[in-house]
């Protein structure tokens, strides 16, 4: 009798400890994959403040494509985005640059996993100046120059901040190969939209901003910053050394000498929601978008022809 009701007993012990598991289990996915799958739910995301109005434009599309879907984006500079992506909260960060072999081991000690990163266009550095200025003719000697303070020219810089933007360190590492900017003639303000709205309002100045927030002719409030600034036009080491401007032509052949990519680095190990924006980048409507705010897609072949003049 006792054998059997501790066998009785063993039974519904077990029962219960193999319901509770299955509970924990069923839990334990729900946190990870019911809350949000590749076309619903709430994801938030950090950006490179450069690339806010493109940015905007791919997320205004997805979310009407896919009305469950809410993505939450924060712009900020760019080493700030790599902060959050250690954060529990950020499944995808949008930047100029992947991930080093340094840091993918870093995430992958820290997550258990490595997060997925690859390349959906190329984007420019505008140089704009206000419409008062003489010269709109620039080299990169002339540019690099002004940023190191190693010529006499009284021309200053502005930038979107000083520290930690992807623009900034483009400046530091592309055009003065390391140099320092020079305390002296370079300077910040807070953002793209405040550099535009200062070399509006004066002359001797250049603004360096990414070309998605000056470049689309097609956008309206675009169009408004045009007719306070205008685009210089830079020399490129091209076989006939002409002066160009940051052109989605000039972008895909890269004749234009201030050149730099846009990727998306994704801390998703589940096919979520951060996975579907992803993929919504790479895929045609995603890079379609890229096309008509004026960069290069990456994903997207091109065919350049010549325009005929007659």
């Amino acid at each position: 009798m006792m054998i059997r009701k501790n066998i009785r007993i063993s039974i519904i012990a077990g029962s219960l400890i193999a319901l509770f598991s299955i509970f924990f289990i069923s839990c334990h996915q729900s946190k990870r994959t019911d809350l949000d799958t590749p076309s619903s739910g709430t994801i938030h995301i950090s950006v490179d403040e450069s690339f806010k109005p493109v940015i905007d434009s791919q997320i205004k599309v997805f979310e009407a494509l896919y009305p469950k879907a809410k993505i939450i984006a924060e712009y900020k500079p760019e080493a700030e985005c790599f902060k959050d992506l250690i954060k529990d909260s950020t499944h995808m960060i949008i930047v100029t640059r992947g991930l080093t072999p340094e840091e993918e081991k870093f995430y992958k000690d820290s997550l258990s996993y490595s997060p997925t990163w690859s390349k959906v266009a190329n984007d420019a550095i505008a140089v704009i100046e206000n419409r008062e200025s003489k010269d709109s003719l620039l080299t990169m000697e002339q540019i690099r120059g002004i940023l190191d303070g190693s010529t006499g020219d009284t021309t200053l810089a502005v930038f979107d901040g000083l520290k930690e933007t992807s623009t900034v360190r483009f400046a530091v590492d592309s055009i003065l190969r390391g140099k320092p900017l020079d305390p002296k003639k370079v300077f910040a303000e807070d953002g793209s939209q405040q550099v535009i709205d200062y070399v509006s309002t004066h002359t001797g100045v250049l603004g360096f901003v990414g070309v998605s927030w000056i470049g689309n002719p097609e956008d309206s409030s675009q169009l408004s910053f045009l007719n306070k600034v205008r685009i210089a036009s830079i020399k490129c080491s091209c076989p006939e050394e002409s002066y160009i401007q940051p052109y989605q032509a000039n972008i895909i052949l890269k004749r234009y000498p201030m050149v730099r990519g846009l990727y998306y680095i994704l801390k998703e190990n589940y096919n979520g929601l951060g996975s579907g924006f992803a993929t919504f980048l790479e895929y045609e409507r995603g890079q379609l978008i890229f096309s008509r705010a004026y960069l290069a897609p990456a994903k997207m072949n091109f065919t350049i022809r010549k325009a005929n003049n007659e």
